[in-house]
């Protein structure tokens, strides 16, 4: 009726927590799609090259129709980049071939029996170690026991010539198929760097009113934590360097991995100063003085601005090492506007804390205890900063005009932070 308000609000609601339920929903499919379809991809390509090992082999003279060595062998090769599986190939290969020769030498001379078969394992275990085969040292052994119980030349030939021919479709998987494992390695340093943000927003969101000791330790904690992520992130990191090794994917690109393990190397160091900065904020929270810069309003309010900016640049530092590499074809920078927005936050960060130096400016005389506590904020804060200058190709390269200034010596260098007989605090 006219003059009176239609109610549509409930049924906005309705509409609008069935779309976030949906937007969920389609979150969690994406989710499981993604974590499917590596292990469809792995089934798929070691099926393909094991089937196409087997009728490789059918082609060869004398092939058996009941064979699987050639795929047994494709199987064992196949590893998950193609550096490894190189390796493999040949490691097996070698193996086999020498387990062959030992065991045809042996029964030319020697009958088969239970001490001849026991001197014959020690030794072809000792020349696999001898040829450094690593996990395909027991592939002598083995090789060496098959041919010798059955001696037949024609099993020796047999062997081998398999041997080769699962390896050689390996290789050939390796090629077609071996896949660069650097995304995996980008999105575990994007992982750390959020973290790492995380924790320092929750830290300037703590900042607003005084922090409990047991929180500032709390925090401090989380920051002795990110140590087992970073190992994470490094061992990821080392499998991407493996995989673009010998691999022809990385053709189009200079590099695929390029920047990424310095970016881990800032991130470690970074973490670092995000540690003994934590430490230095739960013993001002612990120091029962009027002195200690956490308990001033204003002082706070200065310290949480500048972590806020210090949280913002981890995160879009991240983002910056996650960037790709541009094709060869391709020369504009991608990663250009990032930079620029890292350097916005650095920026801002040092003017946050310029002006955080100014409340922290203090007489040692006038206020002894809360002293060291200042310098060891503001050269934590600094060094955190600087850390966060953006990686790759210098900066007086890129086109644009603006550039990070360059600190000067401030008042809280470790030449006048700590005065003799000072106990300088650790992490």
């Amino acid at each position: 009726m006219k003059g009176f308000p239609v109610r549509s609000a409930p049924s906005e609601t309705v509409s609008e927590a069935a779309k976030a339920v949906a937007r969920r929903q389609a979150e969690q499919l994406t989710v499981v799609r993604r974590r499917a379809q590596p292990a469809a991809v792995y089934i798929t390509r070691m099926t393909l090259t094991a089937v196409f090992a087997y009728l490789l082999a059918l082609q060869l003279p004398g092939g058996s129709s009941r064979s699987v060595l050639a795929p047994l062998t494709a199987l064992l090769v196949v590893q998950a980049t193609l550096f490894n599986t190189i390796r493999s190939a040949v490691q097996r290969v070698i193996g086999v071939t020498v387990g062959v020769l030992a065991a045809v030498a042996v029964s030319a001379y020697v009958p088969f029996s239970w001490w001849v078969l026991g001197l014959l394992i020690a030794g072809t275990l000792a020349l696999g170690l001898m040829l450094r085969l690593r996990e395909e040292t027991l592939e002598v052994p083995i090789s060496a026991m098959l041919i010798f119980a059955v001696d037949s030349h024609a099993a020796a030939t047999s062997r081998i010539t398999e041997t080769l021919v699962g390896a050689a479709a390996g290789l050939a998987a390796g090629l077609l198929f071996a896949p660069l494992r650097v995304q995996p390695a980008k999105d575990a340093i994007g992982d750390l760097a959020d973290q790492m943000a995380d924790l320092l927003g929750q830290m300037a969101d703590g900042l607003a009113d005084e922090p409990d000791p047991r929180r500032a330790a709390e925090w401090l904690d989380r920051t002795r934590a990110l140590r087992g992520e970073i190992e994470r992130v490094d061992d990821a990191l080392s499998q991407a360097e493996n995989s673009i090794r010998l691999n022809p994917r990385r053709l189009r690109y200079p590099n695929p991995a390029a920047g990424l393990r310095d970016g881990v190397d800032t991130l470690e160091r970074a973490a670092t100063d995000l540690r003994v900065l934590a430490r230095a904020v739960a013993d001002s929270a612990r120091l029962d003085s009027g002195d200690s810069p956490v308990k001033d309003a204003e002082t706070r309010a200065r310290l949480a601005a500048v972590i806020t900016e210090l949280a913002a640049s981890v995160r879009v530092y991240g983002r910056l090492v996650e960037t790709d590499p541009e094709p060869l074809d391709a020369p504009e920078a991608r990663a250009e506007p990032i930079a620029d927005l890292l350097e916005d936050h650095l920026e801002e960060a040092q003017r946050q804390q310029d002006r955080l130096a100014d409340l922290l400016a203090a007489d040692p005389a006038e206020r002894p205890d809360g002293w060291p506590l200042r310098g060891e904020i503001l050269a934590h804060v600094d060094r955190l900063r600087s850390e966060l200058q953006p990686p790759g190709p210098s900066r007086e390269a890129l086109p644009r005009g603006r550039r990070l200034k360059k600190l000067a010596q401030p008042w809280w260098t470790a030449s006048t932070l700590w005065p003799s007989g000072s106990r300088r605090n650790t992490a």
